[in-house]
């Protein structure tokens, strides 16, 4: 996690219904917000809301592509493989794992069997 987001930020985002559902949805394919919106019976205004939270905390992220008539448009994905939560001398911690992130992840794996 990020040093500049908090726990409860994290938490609070995912706590969301709605929020989750968007995240599930483009964990499973890229989706634009007009079929999110369809795909989960959401209006535009609350789909894009939550993309913009998941976004801001680097959870989800957007491209743009080219429709065949030359109109642009943005597609959402998740932005991580899995979270862990943990709880260490009463300090809550928030690991999120990024496929893009894969060296620090050995990294981190090593220094944590290392004990450092």
């Amino acid at each position: 996690m990020d040093d500049d987001q908090t726990i409860e930020e994290i938490l609070d985002t995912i706590g969301d219904t709605e929020a989750r559902r968007v995240l599930a949805a483009v964990s499973r394919d890229s989706l634009s917000a007009k079929e999110l919106g369809e795909e989960l019976d959401l209006s535009l205004p609350t789909v894009y809301r939550r993309l913009e939270i998941l976004q801001e905390h680097d959870l989800v992220t957007s491209r743009t592509l080219v429709a065949e008539n030359g109109n642009h448009y943005k597609v959402f994905e998740c932005n991580f493989n899995s979270t862990v939560i943990s709880l260490d001398d009463d300090e809550y911690n928030v690991r999120i794992y990024r496929e893009d992130n894969l060296p620090d992840r050995f990294s981190d794996l090593w220094d944590d069997l290392s004990g450092a």
